[in-house]
């Protein structure tokens, strides 16, 4: 498919899709620590207007250089005791050591937390910035993930880019670089955001076929800001086709119309997605509830009657 079409120029109508057989597609959901109390009262809003779908987990996002470090650990912390949903606590390799990130790990295996995303982190310039190793450091996401794994059982995911991460020569050198993830001992990779589900295809076919046997759980985010989504895009590798800035054209000043737009966009693409056999999925929040439940409600993923 080329950047110029897309799910909604020449896509499939939601009603032709082949009918579903029942079942219970798992979802997670990505938040980021808040600074002000503002941002506060938001994600938590988030979360409780999230938490009756059951997700798999929450993961909770860390700042360059541990700047979150204390605000992360609170934030998953408090998931855990209020929610009842497994948090997920992101960890990275930028600007530690390793006594100082294995003390980090260690603090969360006390806290009762069992799942670490583990990243190398984006340079403390921010994404798009040079990255280089801490003095004494871990040098990338696979020794961290060993490291985690001789510090206890860790659940621990790791990211995967169906575009290639902008730091990689090429796809086949960033395969390999998934791989040794996983070899080291990771559970599942979560991949970058996309919007033409075939790079996610492609890239899960390539994957299996260089014996990367683990899910690889395509990472959604539901494009409200189109202006802030295609910054974020430029700077991690990802491409952002005209029809989907086409969508969002003139709607500057038009809240309503972008949400229903980019809850069509997101339902869609998972819904060609799931036709493939994909069965999970990870939102990207902004720390955001409305648009991730109605995506979730497209799927067919509602609170239960318990909740």
């Amino acid at each position: 498919m080329s950047p110029d079409t897309g799910p909604l120029s020449q896509a499939t109508p939601l009603a032709e899709f082949p009918a579903r057989a029942p079942r219970k597609l798992a979802v997670s959901f990505e938040f980021f620590p808040p600074k002000t109390e503002a941002m506060e009262q938001t994600l938590w809003g988030a979360v409780e207007r999230l938490a009756p779908l059951r997700p798999s987990f929450f993961s909770v996002t860390y700042g360059a250089g541990g700047s979150t470090r204390q605000r992360t650990h609170e934030t998953v912390v408090r998931i855990k005791r209020e929610t009842g949903v497994d948090p997920a606590a992101h960890l990275t390799c930028v600007g530690a050591t390793k006594d100082e990130i294995d003390e980090v790990a260690r603090d969360y295996w006390k806290s009762g937390i069992r799942h670490i995303v583990a990243l190398r982190g984006d340079p403390p310039s921010g994404m798009g910035g040079a990255y280089t190793v801490h003095p004494g450091g871990y040098a990338n996401a696979a020794e961290l993930v060993a490291g985690l794994k001789k510090i206890g059982d860790f659940q621990i995911s790791v990211a995967a880019y169906p575009e290639k991460h902008p730091d990689s020569q090429d796809t086949a050198s960033d395969l390999i670089n998934l791989k040794r993830k996983i070899d080291a001992g990771a559970d599942r990779a979560i991949t970058q955001f996309f919007f033409d589900p075939d790079d996610f295809l492609r890239f899960r076919d390539q994957a299996w076929a260089m014996g990367i046997h683990a899910p690889i759980v395509p990472g959604i985010v539901p494009v409200s800001n189109f202006a802030q989504v295609k910054r974020i895009a430029g700077l991690c590798g990802a491409k952002v086709p005209a029809w989907l800035a086409e969508m969002f054209e003139g709607l500057d000043e038009d809240l309503e119309t972008r949400r229903m737009i980019a809850a069509t966009v997101a339902g869609d693409l998972c819904r060609r997605l799931e036709s493939e056999g994909v069965n999970a999925f990870h939102f990207y929040t902004l720390n955001r509830a409305d648009l991730t439940f109605a995506i979730c409600h497209l799927l067919g993923v509602r609170p239960t009657k318990a909740a």
